[in-house]
């Protein structure tokens, strides 16, 4: 069994599609469905649903306070991990922990750490070399 689908509701749904449009993308994703307020991008049987809720109650996400911190995403390499990073100011991402990147989890783990613009974050993490 594997995680079956995610659901984010954000507050700017144009807004996000250019991180995250971007992000999905070049991770390989392909777009799956496509309705009025959301659509989603698939990995093998994996989903990721980005919708704008008439239900939102907010217009940020608290990446801090109970509930979804992260999404982490496997990435094939750390020259993949550094490309990514390095492009990513010019769609929409900020890195975060960037006095630790890329090993902010420590020094076992290379990564990268993005936040858009309403305080969603995405990982991407490179394998561990053994």
């Amino acid at each position: 069994m594997s995680l079956h689908h995610v659901e984010l509701w954000v507050p700017d749904l144009a807004g996000s599609l250019g991180p995250w449009g971007w992000l999905m993308t070049e991770l390989g994703w392909r777009p799956f469905q496509k309705w009025e307020n959301g659509l989603s991008w698939r990995d093998g049987t994996v989903y990721l649903v980005m919708e704008q809720s008439r239900a939102l109650t907010g217009t940020t996400h608290d990446r801090l306070a109970p509930g979804l911190n992260h999404l982490a995403f496997s990435v094939p390499s750390r020259d993949e991990v550094d490309r990514l990073t390095k492009e990513s100011a010019a769609h929409g991402w900020s890195l975060l922990f960037a006095d630790l990147h890329p090993y902010a989890s420590g020094p076992n783990t290379y990564a990268a750490y993005l936040e858009d613009e309403w305080g969603y974050e995405a990982e991407l993490v490179a394998p561990r070399l053994e």
